[in-house]
């Protein structure tokens, strides 16, 4: 385990890094900085867009097709990572997850144009598509697709069981037991995934907004109370992300090279851009260009990583509970600090519901993806069979013990990540024409 341990830490150090940030300053630099140089118009499609009826072919609207991504990607983590993050790298961390987030847009938005381009129908008539069809269609590698399919299909049990974990705890802190959150969390999860992509698009349509305003909402009127802290915030973390961050409390002190590992860590693990785990779920939009729904990828990202990760840091920060919590314990940062203002009761509450429904959402579209690549591999019917086996590793999660299973999880995510960006560096001259036409007719008069 310990070797497992090593590799894992080895692969996710600088070679995961030079291949997402390299992969992603190429993707930029080929669509020529396209959602930096129209971020405007990006968001005139996008936000500006979403009470619009869509033009073109699919099942279900962009933007179910943006919640269902956002569900996967707004987890647990924008809640515990971000502290995790701050804990081991100091506040500057918070500017290299910012600088990850904008290099990975073009990534996003790649994988997601990639996704709609190579999309296909399946047997129910549903409009399916991921990294496994570009990388087998238009790479020509279909040895490629399959492997991401097949390690994508293995890696989403055990992370099921990890995401059940984080409910399972918070639930026996008030005193529930383990099997009862299991079995009720398996059923929940399953009235929704047995209805595919038309029934977890509709959930976390409504799911999503909601649980986004209430945490955002609470963290922001601990910022507002904390007013006159925020520009030295602002400062603190510019200011380290170029120079070590001296000890101070419970925070141990951090040098530059592990804030900028860890910011950049925490970028990726956040945003998914790389994962190409978005481009399944958007492959089912309704949309009459991939240029267009890819931009849909670009606002996720905001939410995800600019918004709701940057609150966490803001809301850990202008607390002060950053240097009081031990990096053992960062975890519990984000509760401490809405503790602060609104008591333990009400403030742990909101962050344990918050925590609980991002989990929850997160279980839902993950069982869809590794569904689709079941289905890519072996047919429809095997995907039921995956299904059966995702909503028992639910309640495997509240009951056994998986910390070996765990520690192969970095491993797995690798053998994903590896063959989607070599694929998308590769047929980067494929998004950039996809990008040109699209911006040629939305400009032609």
């Amino acid at each position: 385990m310990n070797f497992v341990a090593a590799v894992s830490a080895w692969i996710w150090g600088a070679p995961m890094m030079i291949l997402l940030v390299g992969g992603g300053i190429w993707l930029n630099i080929r669509i020529d900085f396209f959602p930096i140089r129209y971020f405007p118009l990006i968001m005139k499609e996008t936000f500006g867009k979403i009470l619009e009826k869509p033009a073109g072919e699919g099942t279900i609207t962009p933007f179910q097709a943006a919640c269902s991504a956002l569900a996967s990607t707004i987890g647990g983590s924008n809640i515990v990572g971000v502290p995790v993050a701050i804990a081991f790298g100091g506040p500057g961390a918070v500017f290299w997850m910012w600088v990850t987030a904008l290099i990975g847009f073009a990534t996003k938005y790649s994988e997601i144009a990639l996704g709609l381009k190579y999309r296909q129908k399946n047997e129910e008539d549903t409009y399916v598509g991921g990294p496994m069809y570009y990388l087998n269609k238009g790479l020509g590698l279909p040895f490629l697709g399959a492997i991401y399919a097949f390690f994508l299909m293995i890696e989403l049990a055990p992370s099921i069981s990890t995401q059940t974990v984080n409910v399972v705890q918070t639930a026996a802190s008030v005193g529930v037991p383990s099997i009862v959150t299991g079995l009720v969390l398996m059923t929940l999860v399953g009235l929704v995934v047995v209805g595919g992509i038309t029934r977890i698009a509709q959930v976390t349509s409504r799911l999503v907004p909601f649980m986004a305003i209430l945490y955002i909402g609470t963290a922001f009127v601990i910022i507002l109370l904390n007013a006159g802290k925020v520009p030295g915030v602002f400062l603190m973390i510019f200011q380290h992300a170029f120079t070590p961050t001296a000890a101070m409390g419970g925070f141990a002190g951090a040098g530059i090279a592990a804030t900028l590992r860890w910011g950049v860590a925490r970028g990726c693990y956040s945003n998914e851009a790389g994962m190409g785990t978005a481009a399944i779920a958007h492959a089912a939009a309704v949309t009459d260009h991939p240029a267009r729904q890819a931009m849909w990828g670009i606002f996720s990202m905001m939410m995800d990583t600019i918004i709701i990760c940057t609150t966490t840091a803001l809301v850990i920060l202008v607390t002060g509970v950053w240097t009081m919590v031990p990096a053992g314990e960062a975890g519990s940062m984000p509760s401490l600090a809405f503790q602060q203002l609104l008591g333990e009761g009400i403030g742990g509450g909101i962050v344990t519901i918050c925590l609980m429904l991002f989990v929850i959402s997160t279980i839902i579209v993950v069982i869809y993806y590794g569904e689709k690549q079941a289905e890519y591999l072996f047919g429809n019917g095997f995907s039921k069979v995956m299904r059966g086996v995702y909503l028992f590793a639910i309640l495997a999660g509240a009951m056994i013990e998986l910390e070996f299973l765990y520690q192969f999880l970095d491993i797995f995510l690798a053998t994903i990540v590896v063959p989607n960006v070599i694929g998308m560096v590769l047929m980067a001259g494929q998004v950039k024409e996809m990008k040109d036409d699209f911006l040629a007719k939305s400009t032609s008069p």
